[in-house]
Order: structure tokens, then sequence, then C-alpha cells
């Protein structure tokens, strides 16, 4: 496979970017004023996704918000070349690529997480998956992890959607759910022990291994492998995609020198 962006960083990913009028919809739940925002500025929950009929899933913010740990590690491990992270929260993988001189970029739809990476000298812009990204079409590998296989509510679009992303062959690493289910719900990011503290709904997904292998197969993916570490679930699939399919490409920009975090500062991700 070729390795387009070694060595380089797509976009102008040292900035935080603000949301566009027309951006996807999923930018809603993550602003600013929104208890997500406030546990990542602080480290800290406890926080929840809501579904509407009262069910909780907790959050494992602080996990989110320390350095890449051993699960992590090994993940980042088997990415390839230069690797996209969808939902890279506040940033810890994307710091910790970085700090090995990967090329890397982290894309989230809240600004406390981006502003969260870039203070850790991890290249991240704000955007949904769904919005135009740079070098698509020539990421080597796409990371979903801590839950992201549920961005937007519809497995199979965001799928089909990652494969427009990586370049022929490339490689789709994801975190799957512990247990065997297959669901789409309306959610909303919820602070339990605090007053009104909820975000606006929005769609999201939550899916077993079997689930997104049954998602996977239906799209096109090729499964390589599957694992557990630490009591989480993951799938790694490779893009099906000819090399005769022309990428849906953006421009380059230059090469930008991330810089490594502090040995004080921790790396993080949502």
């Amino acid at each position: 496979m070729s390795r387009p962006m070694s060595g380089s960083v797509y976009g102008a990913a040292s900035r935080t970017r603000t949301a566009r009028p027309d951006a996807a919809p999923d930018t809603v739940p993550w602003a600013a004023s929104d208890p997500y925002a406030a546990a990542l500025r602080t480290g800290r929950g406890p926080l929840f996704l809501r579904r509407t009929d009262g069910w909780l899933l907790p959050l494992d913010v602080e996990r989110w918000c320390e350095r890449a740990d051993a699960v992590d590690l090994e993940v980042l491990d088997r990415c390839e070349g230069a690797v996209l992270d969808v939902g890279c929260g506040p940033g810890r993988l994307v710091a910790e690529l970085s700090a090995r001189g990967r090329a890397v970029l982290g894309i989230d739809v809240s600004e406390a997480a981006v502003a969260r990476t870039v203070r850790l000298g991890g290249p991240s812009l704000r955007r949904s998956v769904f919005d135009p990204l740079p070098g698509e079409g020539r990421w080597d590998t796409v990371l979903l992890m801590d839950g992201n296989v549920g961005i937007g509510g519809d497995p199979r679009a965001l799928l089909s959607r990652v494969a427009a992303l990586l370049a022929p062959g490339g490689l789709l690493i994801a975190e799957t759910a512990e247990a065997d289910v297959d669901e789409r719900a309306q959610v909303q990011v919820v602070d339990v022990t605090a007053a009104r503290a909820a975000g606006s709904p929005f769609p999201w997904a939550r899916l077993g291994t079997p689930a997104l292998l049954r998602h996977a197969d239906r799209t096109g993916w090729r499964t390589t492998a599957q694992w557990t570490s630490g009591g989480r679930r993951f799938v790694a699939l490779r893009s099906a995609r000819s090399r005769a399919e022309p990428p849906n490409s953006t421009a380059v920009i230059s090469s930008q020198r991330v810089a490594k975090p502090s040995a004080d500062s921790p790396a993080t991700d949502r």
C-alpha cells in the first residue's frame, strides 16, 4: 500500500476550528455549554449517554483524559501509515501518535475536545466525519475508538464514509461494545449530578463485534482481526475499494512538526 501522507500532516490542524453554519447535525450535542465540554475541562465525570427511555450508558471520561494506556498502545502498534482518529475526543491517541513522529490527524465535533488535543500537541480539526476532510481517499488507517462506531446512528453509512476516507486497501480499527448488541437510539449526554446538565438529543448506535461484522460484510469490508484486551473488544477491517476508483482527495497542506506532549500534561481522547 502506498504511504502518501507519511511524514506530513494534512490540513491546518494545529488550530481549533469553529463550526460552520452548514455543519453536520452531530455537531449539536457537543456544544461548549454541554456537560461533555465541562467534563473534558476538568478531566472527570460522572457522565452518561441517556436514551429516551431513561437507560444510562456510562462514559469513561477519566480514562479518556489520561495518557494512552496499555490497551490503547496495542491498538496504535497495529496502525499503518497516516492515521485519522475519528471522534478523537481530548486527544490521548493523537498525542501518542504525534509523539511517535507519526502522521496523524484527530477530528471531533466538540470544540473542547479539539482544544484539549491541540494543547497536548496533537493536530486536530473541529469536523464531523461526514464533513469534507483533508486527505480524503488517502488515509492509511482510520480509528473508531471508545464507542465511536455509533457516530450518526447509522453503522452502514459510517462504514461507507470511512471507506471513502481510506486509501485502497486501507485499515479500519474499531472498538465494539462488550455485549452482543445492535441498536440505534436517540441519546443525550448527561451529568446526573448537576441540575439541567443535559445536551441536545442526537442519534447514536451501539454495536457488538458480531453486529459490526455483519454490517461490514454487507458494505464490502474484509475482516482481518478480532481481539479482546483489558476487557475491551476490537475489530480490524480492510477496505475493499479498488485502486481503480479515484479518491475524493483534497489539497495537501504543508507538513507541520508536532510538539511532544509535556511530561506533566495528560494525553487524552473521547
